[in-house]
């Protein structure tokens, strides 16, 4: 999947906010940290459980599920019960809007 995908404007995604979009079928969470825009597949690791709503700490998610930890800016699992890291997407501002894409099969 090549395209860019709208999911909000940008000036509607406070700092600390998120926003959630379908891409291609996936469940893609927009995050809004201190301005800058990070996604993330919105599947915990652990279980397949939605992430986005989980507390945020700085630039961490922690799972509402089970308490697994990932960082937003790299997916990268920094807690278990999660043992591998979260799916990250490109992330772009063009025209006010905030879009993703799927660059993991180009």
């Amino acid at each position: 999947m090549n395209d860019w995908i709208d999911v909000t404007p940008a000036s509607g995604l406070a700092d600390g906010a998120h926003a959630v979009a379908d891409l291609d079928g996936i469940p893609v969470a927009v995050f809004n940290l201190d301005g800058e825009f990070y996604a993330i597949e919105d599947a915990c690791t652990h279980d397949g459980a939605e992430i986005a709503s989980g507390r945020l700490e700085k630039s961490e998610i922690v799972c509402p599920r089970h308490g697994a930890r990932f960082c937003l800016k790299t997916g990268k699992v920094l807690a278990p019960p999660a043992y591998e890291d979260l799916t990250c997407f490109s992330v772009r501002v063009e025209d006010g809007m905030i879009q993703v894409r799927d660059a993991r099969w180009d």
